[in-house]
């Protein structure tokens, strides 16, 4: 069985060839797959579930096709689609995931997350976002009209890019901490998040277990899936799996 997994697809109008990708992936090898797991920052900016901002609709079918040709579509919200609810499932078909998520794979479980809240050394990043996931603080910012939720974001995003620019990269990371305390939370044998747009495999022991943290790449310079089948797994383009 084939297991797609992707993260910081960050889709835009601006970006086309980013949403072309995604678009060839959801028509052709995706739908080989038993399960695509989504781990957050698909859109580049989710403003609510009635935010039909382009390209917003066309992904929204797209999965919904995805979804009704069998294939078991899941998403983790990323700090950049964390306002992703049940409007947008019940259109699409696609499951929410809780935080973090165990599933097994290959014979291997696994926890499955967006990845940002395992950067705890960037504790203003962290301050932020308990703030802004909290359910009374999202109900007040969703009543407000869309064009002044754009606003608003536009203001956080510019003072979020600030902010990070003048942060080293250790911080900006996962902290290795809380890395292993998730995997021992949830007695798991791997970790596969996104966030960090920093594609690699780790290997780790986790009280005495062998244990890897495999980190997806985002799709700014290219598209990357992390593809897992029979055993073997596969960091490839998307163009590859066609």
């Amino acid at each position: 069985m084939l297991t797609l997994f992707a993260s910081d697809l960050h889709l835009h109008r601006d970006r086309p060839a980013s949403l072309a990708s995604f678009v060839r992936l959801a028509r052709g090898a995706g739908r080989r797959a038993s399960a695509f797991y989504l781990l957050g920052d698909v859109f580049d900016q989710w403003l609510g579930d009635d935010d039909t901002t382009p390209p917003h609709p066309e992904v929204e079918r797209e999965l919904r096709r995805l979804c009704d040709s069998g294939v078991r579509v899941a998403f983790a919200a990323g700090n950049h689609d964390f306002l992703v609810g049940g409007g947008f499932a019940a259109r699409t078909g696609v499951t929410l995931l809780d935080d973090a998520t165990v599933i097994e794979i290959e014979g291997r479980r696994t926890v499955v997350t967006h990845g940002d809240q395992l950067c705890t050394a960037d504790t203003d990043y962290q301050t932020f976002r308990a703030h802004t996931r909290d359910t009374s603080v999202q109900r007040t910012f969703l009543a407000l009209p869309l064009p002044e939720r754009a606003r608003m974001a536009a203001q956080l995003r510019h003072r979020s890019r600030e902010l990070t620019a003048l942060k080293p990269d250790d911080i900006t990371d996962v902290a290795p901490d809380a890395v292993e305390a998730l995997l021992r939370e949830h007695r798991a044998d791997d970790l596969i998040h996104g966030h960090t747009h920093r594609p690699a495999t780790h290997h780790l022991t986790v009280d005495g277990r062998e244990c890897r943290r495999l980190v997806l790449a985002d799709w700014y310079a290219g598209d990357s899936v992390l593809a897992v089948e029979g055993g073997e797994y596969r960091s490839v383009p998307v163009a590859a799996l066609s």
